[in-house]
Formats: C-alpha cells, structure tokens, sequence
C-alpha cells in the first residue's frame, strides 16, 4: 500500500470514528458539529496547500472550536436562557483564542513549524494532517457539545469542573508566558528551562491543558444520560494525544537531540516528573 492511499484512509477512518461517536450521542447536533468540524478544516486546508503554509493550521483548530460550540450553543437554545450552557461555552472559547493566537504568534515569529516542513509538500499527508486536527476538536469537545446540547445543571459538581478549568487554564497561561520570556533572553537561546512551573514539571503547560479538559468533562458530566457517558473519554483522549503523539513525545525526542549529553540536561530529566508528581 502507498503512502497516498495510506494517508487517504487514515483520514477517511478518522472522520469515521468521530462522526459515529456524533451519532452515538443520540444528538444531531453534535453530530452535525462534528461533521461541520471537519468541513471547516477541509475549506482552510485548500488555501493551506495552495501556499504550502502551516502557519494558520492551529488558528484553524481554534476557530473550528468556536464555530462549533457556537452552532451548538445556539441550536439548543429553546426559549429559555441557559446559564450553564454559556459559561461552560464561554470558558472553551476563551482557552481557544487565547491558545489558538499564542501559538499563531509564535509560527509567525518562528517562521515555520518544522513538524510541517515535509508534510505540506505532499496533498494526501497535508489533508490528513487538518482532517486529523478535525477529529482533535470534534473528540475533545465531544462532553461538552452533548453537555451543551441537553442544558448544563449548575450544580456542585459543575462548579468544581469550572474551578478546575480555570486551575488548568491559569496553569497552562503562566507556563506558556514563562517560557516566552525565557526565549526572549540572548543567553537562553540554547538552553532549556528549569525555572518557575518548569522546575516541578517538564511541561507545564500540558498539564494545565490536560487539567482544563478534565473540567469540562466534570462540568458536562452532570447533563450526561447515561448513554452518553461514553463521551468522557474527551480528557482521555487529551491526554493520550499530548503525551504520546503530537505534544510531550515529540517535545522529549527533540530535547534529547539538543540536550541529552549534557549531565544537567540529564538530572532535570531524573528529577523533574513529565507532568506531576507520578504522572
């Protein structure tokens, strides 16, 4: 088998499995979220390819989360004004523009995302690559939109979710910030950071994504039927993407590229944990 068709369907299976966990929901609109999720992916990864840019391809994520939670937000609204189903939609549109531009920001400054250098030259990798980011957003948000659609219960369990949601996403702004400052000094250019949240963990930031996400699960959680439980593997599945395939993984390879033989490089590595603690 070659490496297009490959591609091809591994994207094909990708749309499968997310559109078939819309449809276990028993919500069209999720659903149709979801579909429309992968729709707003392929639209921008035409101009994406005609250019052979990766620049806008997290800004795309971001605005694909927004018009999701917004059509769903929207399509189950019945009259009466659900508070729980605006903050919780609220509190993902604000991590999205504020993830979605800093890392927007960052490409732009960097030039390029080396993670792309070789995949925006092929179609088939390209368009897996957005249509991959399509089942990111539709798997993530997958508790929230059926959250959303049956009316979030502002009860002490969702109160908690939002506390940690907001925990995590503090977590993840300071880390991010720290380390931007940390680039911008002259001297630090070659080095790796050990200062602030980053002396506790490796990756700070992740850990307040993966915390943030576990919010909103809670949150939705108690407007869940029990059919729809299943849709909790949103936090699951963040983590699973951020450790072991687009996030630390990588991160760890190129880190022991830059630094591996250096014995500090080593003892930051034995002593720090990846996330927390045991995790």
């Amino acid at each position: 088998m070659n490496n297009i068709l490959a591609n091809y369907i591994i994207s094909f299976v990708a749309v499968l499995i997310s559109v078939s966990l819309g449809i276990l929901t028993g919500i069209d609109e999720v659903r149709n979220g979801i579909i429309l999720s992968f729709i707003f992916h392929w639209l921008l990864f035409i101009p994406a390819f005609i250019y052979k840019t990766e620049k806008f391809y997290d800004l795309t994520g971001s605005l694909s989360y927004i018009t999701i939670i917004f059509y769903v937000l929207v399509s189950s609204y019945n009259g009466v004004i659900n508070f729980g189903n605006i903050i919780l939609s609220l509190l993902i549109i604000i991590w999205t523009l504020r993830l979605g531009t800093f890392l927007f920001l960052r490409i732009k400054k960097a030039g390029e995302d080396k993670r792309f250098r070789e995949i925006k030259k092929s179609f088939s990798w390209f368009f897996m690559a957005f249509t991959f980011s399509g089942m990111w957003v539709s798997i993530c948000a997958l508790c929230a939109l059926t959250g959303i659609s049956n009316g979030i219960e502002l009860t002490g369990v969702t109160y908690i979710g939002i506390l940690l949601f907001v925990i995590g996403l503090t977590l993840e702004i300071i880390a991010d910030t720290q380390k931007t400052n940390f680039r911008k000094i002259k001297d630090n250019e070659d080095k790796f950071i050990t200062t602030g949240l980053w002396k506790y963990s490796r990756h700070p930031n992740y850990l307040g994504e993966i915390i943030l996400w576990i919010g909103v699960a809670i949150i939705s959680y108690s407007s869940l039927e029990i059919n729809q439980l299943f849709t909790l593997i949103s936090p699951i599945f963040t983590y699973l993407l951020l450790v072991y395939v687009s996030g630390i993984n990588l991160l760890e390879k190129s880190g022991e590229k830059k630094w591996g033989n250096l014995k500090e490089y080593r003892k930051y590595k034995k002593e720090t944990p990846r996330l927390f603690w045991f995790i």
